[in-house]
């Protein structure tokens, strides 16, 4: 597991520096539907400056809706968004100058080269290459040596590096990320979360949706998002500790069998696939020889059970 960051922003010493703090993102009852389909119900939380705010969900959750309407691609049905202090339907044509926004999928142009690419985002903002390359200098100096390379001949790490530093020519106040490092191999990963700790320094808050549980700990606080709705809102190991219950991971040489085996166990609350094993609750918190007996007799061998530390994913599915 990586380390954390550092958690929240640096303590201001002066009350002009407080007074300047603020809100970046205050949602309010944001709803939205597609038909008969809702895909937010009541979304309330609100975002601080330079935080890196982490929404962990599974796919449908509503984090992509919830996105757009962030950046003012979507118009929610009902409630309020605030943006940097601005409403996000009135005041959309300010914020669009002030967001970056880095969707699901790469959506840059294939048939330009990294170079034609970034120069057109930065055109289109108003600004040069030149003007901002202090805070892009991280990431594109992975990918300058092949600023003649068409965009869709590159890999998905460098493409991942491209799209960001698109995403950043403008020196936004606000980033969007949605799943990011998707299908991006691990040291990729890691090199991408490196740069976004670096982008605190220059005040950028960011927001991000990310299926890795190790990534989710990178975050300053995690909303874990499901069916549309909040689940909660805290620090990544505030939500571990959460967990309400001891859990025990046991392993057998029949996975699948294990799984069948142990949601007919009497005494067993939940039993979720992990890994190589299967997480378990028990009502009474604790195994004693009658679940290797019951095992025994349907069929399993070479069973082990111990205690294990809960993670972000069990307390997401102990709060479904």
């Amino acid at each position: 597991m990586t380390d954390q960051l550092n958690q929240g922003c640096p303590v201001r010493q002066n009350s002009e520096s407080v007074k300047q703090m603020q809100k970046v993102i205050e949602s309010t009852d944001i709803s939205k539907a597609f038909g008969s389909t809702k895909a937010l119900n009541d979304i309330t939380f609100s975002v601080n400056e330079s935080e890196i705010f982490g929404f962990i969900g599974p796919d449908g959750a509503g984090k992509t809706t919830l996105f757009r309407i962030i950046a003012t691609l979507l118009l929610p049905d009902k409630g309020e968004m605030k943006v940097l202090g601005m409403d996000c339907i009135a005041g959309f044509k300010e914020l669009r100058k002030n967001i970056g926004y880095m969707p699901g999928r790469f959506s840059l142009y294939q048939d330009l080269t990294v170079e034609e690419n970034l120069n057109f985002y930065a055109t289109v903002f108003g600004t040069t290459i030149k003007k901002n390359y202090d805070l892009i200098s991280d990431i594109y100096s992975h990918i300058e040596p092949f600023k003649k390379r068409l965009a869709g001949k590159l890999s998905g790490g460098m493409k991942q590096k491209l799209a960001l530093s698109c995403a950043l020519i403008h020196k936004p106040k606000l980033l969007i990320l949605d799943e990011p490092t998707t299908g991006v191999d691990a040291v990729s990963r890691s090199e991408f979360w490196t740069m976004l700790a670096k982008l605190r320094q220059h005040n950028i808050t960011i927001i991000v949706s990310t299926p890795y549980m190790d990534e989710a700990m990178r975050c300053d606080r995690v909303a874990l998002i499901q069916n549309g709705s909040i689940l909660t809102v805290a620090p990544p190991q505030e939500i571990r500790d959460g967990f309400s219950r001891k859990l025990f991971r046991i392993k057998a040489s029949e996975k699948y069998k294990l799984i069948i085996a142990l949601r007919k166990y009497p005494g067993k609350v939940t039993a979720y696939p992990f890994g190589d094993s299967v997480h378990v609750t028990f009502a009474d918190d604790r195994i004693d020889d009658s679940l290797f007996r019951f095992l025994s007799e349907e069929g399993l061998s070479n069973v082990s059970a111990e205690e294990t530390e809960a993670g972000i994913e069990d307390r997401f599915l102990e709060l479904m």
